[in-house]
């Protein structure tokens, strides 16, 4: 009797076993050096624009952000952060440089014995140089406040259409984010290197909330973040210049910005406007100093600054700043300046003939002289003293 009800109770034990093993495993389940003349080729090719393609935006390792410590090794982390970070600035200072003719296009094949760079007037040895298309990080921000609405809303269509067309510029290994700002910063598509996501990003900006238009929080806010990213990498707005009720003010803003060492591209949306306003006998002021500080935050960062006047001048702009960004020298040093006072040190990059040391001589296919602008950021702040 006990026999046949211990095989009873091992049959009924095997067939609850046999149902549940089913249940849960179903729950188990990426020019020449020396010469004094360089001469311009007779054409270049446009950056080829690739199709668009949608996958998982993917952070490689040379360019994620920093990863945040944890608790219980935060004191090692710490000490290995500062010593790879004070290494990485007191040893090597990375200048990329554009080299753009009188039409704003990028002048390439300018040997490495061309350039020299002055810190605090002081001239430095370069170990690198390179001029490669390498991949980019880019931050769109758009002003979308109806404060200035009116001024613009009849072109704000081709505006988009073109903000648009510089977002189809994207290559895959490329990122991209888009940022709105009124009276507060909005991220509207974080980097990313998705088209679909940049596109719709755009579409989002039909109707202004605010009226006001607080640019310098917006770019200092962008920047800060953009300034641990590593590689190539720009801010490129699209504003009136006019800054109403930001927390941070002018200088503060122009210090941040120098010190993140991210580039800004401007593009000012007003000029039609001013134009009208000026005709009328109005008050020019606050346009003239919009635009003042929107040349300020371009030359100081290595950027530029565009003011079309037309909308049918805004894709040419865009096109501009794609060309700067794909067709750049990229330059390193070592400064012999080794203190690390965090002081602010000034950079001069200039175009010289090493045999004669007199400026650079550039023509044209037909012999020519070419007037040339050198675009790089006006300094770094130096490393400081490890606590």
């Amino acid at each position: 009797m006990m026999n046949k009800t211990l095989l009873a109770c091992v049959a009924a034990f095997s067939l609850v076993a046999g149902f549940a093993g089913p249940d849960l495993l179903a729950q188990e389940g990426p020019i020449q050096p020396g010469s004094s003349t360089v001469a311009r080729p007779r054409k270049r090719a446009d950056s080829p624009t690739q199709p668009n393609e949608t996958k998982p935006v993917e952070v490689q390792a040379p360019r994620e952000l920093p990863k945040i410590p944890s608790k219980l090794n935060k004191k090692k982390d710490d000490e290995a952060a500062s010593d790879v970070t004070f290494k990485a600035e007191a040893e090597v200072v990375n200048v990329d440089v554009s080299v753009l003719d009188n039409r704003g296009y990028p002048i390439p094949n300018i040997p490495k014995g061309n350039f020299r760079i002055l810190e605090d007037n002081v001239p430095q040895t370069l170990t690198q140089y390179s001029m490669t298309e390498a991949p980019m990080t880019v931050a769109l921000i758009v002003e979308f406040s109806n404060r200035y609405q009116s001024y613009w809303s009849q072109g704000w269509y081709e505006t988009l259409q073109a903000a648009y067309g510089f977002t189809q510029t994207l290559r895959p290994d490329d990122y991209m984010a888009v940022i709105a700002y009124d009276l507060r910063t909005e991220i509207l598509a974080d980097f990313t290197n998705d088209h679909n996501k940049l596109g719709e990003a755009l579409h989002r900006l039909r109707i202004p909330g605010f009226s006001e238009s607080n640019m310098f929080d917006a770019l200092t806010d962008t920047a800060d973040r953009m300034s641990k990213i590593e590689g190539r990498r720009a801010i490129v707005i699209i504003t009136s210049g006019i800054d109403t009720f930001s927390k941070i003010t002018y200088d503060k803003t122009r210090k941040l910005l120098q010190e993140s060492g991210v580039p800004v591209y401007s593009i000012g949306i007003l000029q039609l406007a001013r134009a009208m306003q000026e005709a009328r006998g109005g008050n020019m002021i606050d346009f003239l100093q919009g635009d003042n500080e929107l040349r300020t935050f371009a030359k100081e960062t290595g950027g530029q600054a565009f003011f079309p006047r037309f909308m049918a001048e805004m894709p040419g702009a865009f096109a501009q700043i794609n060309n700067a960004l794909r067709n750049q020298y990229s330059l390193g040093y070592s400064p012999t300046n080794q203190a690390r006072d965090g002081k602010f040190r000034k950079l001069t990059v200039q175009l010289i003939n090493p045999a004669t040391n007199e400026p650079l001589r550039v023509t044209d296919p037909k012999g020519k002289p070419i007037k040339y602008t050198i675009v790089a950021k006006a300094g770094y702040k130096a490393p400081v003293p490890i606590q």
